[in-house]
């Protein structure tokens, strides 16, 4: 009396489309920066996304003149820099960098509406026009001209 295996075929079956399953390419996605650049897109009000050039995404908002996300290079994970109209920011667009860039981050809004508006309150006579400040493990570098005033929050690579 001869034995035979009852499920030998679809057993082999299930192996081979296993094995087909992990050696199939992963399905295409946007990198890191991109899904950064949308959610901002979707959860602040009037802010467009443009053009992405040399690892750095364009956004443009009305209260800023100048916006940009960058993305990660040898030097840092994440950059958000905002330039504003006015040697010294409103309330409003402290809030507005401060809401961007715990989006960016992950960090509480409160907590880095503290962190942007002690970088630029901190420039003036004694410290002059370039401050940069290290809060919450994001260095903030605060910036200002005779007619406008720019913050660039970022994280370094190690954090």
């Amino acid at each position: 009396m001869r034995f035979r295996r009852p499920f030998r075929r679809p057993f082999l079956l299930a192996v081979l489309l296993a094995v087909s399953c992990a050696l199939a390419a992963p399905p295409a996605r946007a990198d890191r920066c991109t899904d950064i650049a949308n959610q901002l897109k979707e959860q602040v009000d009037n802010l467009k996304v443009g053009i992405t050039a040399a690892n750095i995404i364009y956004l443009s908002h009305p209260l800023a003149k100048e916006m940009s996300l960058g993305c990660a290079n040898r030097k840092y994970a994440n950059e958000l820099y905002v330039k504003g109209d006015g040697r010294k920011p409103k309330a409003e667009f402290l809030a507005f960098v401060a809401g961007a860039a715990a989006i960016v981050f992950t960090l509480p809004k409160d907590e880095l509406l503290k962190g942007v508006s002690g970088c630029m309150s901190r420039m003036g006579i004694f410290r002059g026009d370039d401050v940069s400040i290290r809060y919450r493990r994001l260095d903030m570098n605060c910036t200002r001209t005779k007619t406008d005033a720019a913050i660039a929050i970022s994280r370094g690579l190690d954090q």
